[in-house]
């Protein structure tokens, strides 16, 4: 997924020349054909986050569309606030392409496992969060990208996830999919959750439980009128995603059915309120931490009492 959205980064510069590239700290090679071709738009930086953020809202400010790449926890921990001032007070169209959303650092440890970066950002205003379920969908992503005119953050998973996404469905930012139809419970993913919400839903279908899957890969703006729409018709809401539980997508959801005085039944799956523990694989964390279509299931289940309308 990285290789795609930086691969998409060179196919929009040769389209835009507003289009310009700031890393921190990459790998030597890291977008080398770009460097070659645009080297007055090829930036990069040193181990300095906070910097290349102001960097980036300066050439934003003459008028240049920035896409900056790092790990997920050095765009967001590390820099916070000249992401807010630099950038989200000054409404600025810059890109934050954060590699390793989630638990993708789990060789890393804690330290770079990005859990809570959606609650925090998703706190200022202007921001834009979205995160693709595989590769094809982040091509239309970057796509959207060019002309958006707010600051945006976009989650990458590890990369090599199966593709789930339909060319068909389009892209929209702040506009979610409906993957998957049913009336007895709705599951609301975003990220690679999509993929175990789907494989959650068919093996709920083949225990006679219908549920509709909503893909929503924005974050913020939240598509309110599909969540609203698809959750009146069903009898409860399954949130997932891979992200602490309180301030994402699980507490947005929530938010928004509060908000409109819905009396719908919300579960939210999640990381708890801990860091995850030890070190190890992606997948062994996300299975230690609950993480799984095993574990949607049966959240389903639960909130609807076990029993197919």
């Amino acid at each position: 997924m990285r290789q795609t959205s930086l691969k998409m980064v060179h196919e929009l510069a040769r389209k835009d020349p507003r289009v310009l590239f700031i890393g921190s700290d990459l790998g030597a090679g890291t977008l080398a054909d770009m460097k070659k071709e645009f080297p007055d738009r090829f930036f990069m930086e040193g181990v300095c986050e906070a910097n290349i953020i102001g960097m980036a809202a300066g050439l934003a400010m003459e008028g240049y569309v920035p896409y900056i790449n790092t790990i997920a926890t050095f765009l967001t921990r590390r820099c916070f606030e000249q992401v807010a001032i630099d950038l989200c007070l000054h409404d600025l169209p810059a890109r934050l392409i954060a590699s390793g959303g989630g638990l993708v650092y789990a060789p890393l440890g804690p330290t770079h496992l990005a859990m809570e970066d959606i609650a925090i950002l998703r706190a200022l205003p202007n921001m834009t969060i979205v995160a693709p379920v595989d590769a094809e969908e982040m091509v239309r992503v970057m796509e959207a990208s060019l002309d958006w005119p707010h600051p945006m953050y976009i989650r990458l998973a590890k990369g090599g996830d199966p593709v789930v996404s339909r060319a068909e469905n389009g892209f929209e930012i702040g506009r979610a999919i409906q993957m998957a139809e049913g009336s007895d419970a709705l599951i609301v993913s975003t990220g690679v959750m999509t993929t175990r919400a789907l494989e959650a839903a068919r093996s709920l279908a083949a225990d006679g439980v219908a549920a509709a899957v909503l893909h929503m890969h924005t974050i913020k703006p939240l598509d309110a009128e599909a969540l609203l729409r698809l959750a009146s018709a069903t009898r409860a809401i399954v949130t997932v995603e891979e992200h602490l539980a309180s301030g994402g997508l699980g507490t947005a959801v929530l938010e928004c059915v509060s908000d409109a005085g819905l009396a719908k039944r919300v579960l939210r799956i999640g990381l708890g309120d801990v860091f995850p523990e030890g070190y190890g694989s992606q997948e062994h964390l996300l299975q230690s931490n609950g993480l799984t279509a095993a574990r949607i299931r049966d959240t389903v289940l639960t909130a609807i009492g076990g029993r197919a309308s």
